[in-house]
């Protein structure tokens, strides 16, 4: 028993279309604006929504060859796509944040003149677009590291551009240019703390680590407890992909001969109570001497 990921992701293509196109348009918006008020602030959010729309592009394309089929040379299709295009947008955030925070950090020994409700009206204009692109993923950010990461980046903007409009209207009334790098600090600060928990998901799913949401501890006692099974050996669970997550294990068994009806069991309460969809179980009997090397259990 299994999900249906194709349609899954295919539910998905109509809300990356849009957050894209949406988000690419007012990037270009922002940054015009930006330069033309000299602000910072604007500046450097118009950067981190582009790097935004490169991230929903890279989850865009890895969800489509997620869907792809299964070959000889890579058995398990391109699953992984997701989890890499995952892994690329972090990388590529935290690297763009070094220089949003150097040139913050430079502006408050030399602060420009910016133009306060310019930055208001266009920061103001983010936050309708940020919070409307950030709806679009969130029935599905649950389940999927890919768009728990577009969803936690637009939700942050929307957040981000409610810091950047009451910069605005400091810089507009009190004439505090130090606020607009100041909020510079505030943005790169937002997209860290985002950034790093995404950053560390994707490296575990990349490294084949237990997904947090499986409980190790409970599966292997389902298994220990399962009627006729002496032991088990050789248990591993890893993500296939942001949305798949596989199990091998090998169970040594107190019963000569077993039907498929144990197998089918086995994998629908897998299936169904630990979300695990691609269990792979090998049956050994205990009724004779054991040959698996992988089996160090002490002989009863």
């Amino acid at each position: 028993m299994a999900h249906d990921h194709s349609a899954h992701h295919g539910n998905y293509n109509r809300a990356f279309a849009i957050g894209v196109v949406v988000n690419l348009a007012f990037v270009a918006i922002e940054a015009g604006y930006g330069i033309a008020a000299d602000s910072l602030a604007l500046i450097a959010d118009a950067g981190h929504n582009l790097s935004d729309v490169v991230g929903l592009l890279l989850a865009w394309g890895a969800s489509a060859l997620a869907g792809k089929a299964a070959s000889d040379k890579r058995t398990y299709g391109f699953r992984k796509a997701t989890v890499m295009a995952s892994l690329g947008s972090a990388i590529m955030l935290l690297v763009a944040l070094g220089g949003i925070a150097w040139e913050a950090i430079g502006r408050f020994n030399d602060p420009q003149p910016v133009a306060g409700m310019t930055v208001i009206v266009v920061a103001a204009i983010g936050v309708v677009i940020n919070t409307a692109t950030a709806l679009l993923f969130v029935s599905g950010q649950k389940h999927d590291l890919n768009l728990r990461g577009a969803f936690l980046h637009m939700a942050a903007d929307a957040a981000v551009s409610v810091g950047v409009v009451i910069a605005g209207l400091f810089i507009l009334f009190k004439n505090w240019l130090w606020i607009d790098p100041a909020i510079s600090l505030v943005i790169a600060g937002v997209i860290f703390v985002g950034t790093w928990g995404l950053l560390r998901d994707s490296m575990n799913y990349a490294m084949d680590a237990v997904p947090a949401k499986i409980d190790l501890t409970g599966v292997r006692q389902y298994l220990e407890h399962f009627d006729h099974v002496d032991h088990i050996h050789d248990l591993h669970i890893w993500p296939l992909s942001t949305t798949e997550i596989a199990l091998t294990v090998h169970l040594v068994v107190n019963k000569q001969v077993l039907d498929n009806d144990f197998l089918n069991e086995l994998q629908t309460h897998l299936h169904d109570t630990f979300d695990i969809e691609h269990a792979t179980i090998q049956i050994e009997s205990a009724l004779a001497e054991n040959h698996c090397r992988l089996d160090c259990h002490p002989a009863g």
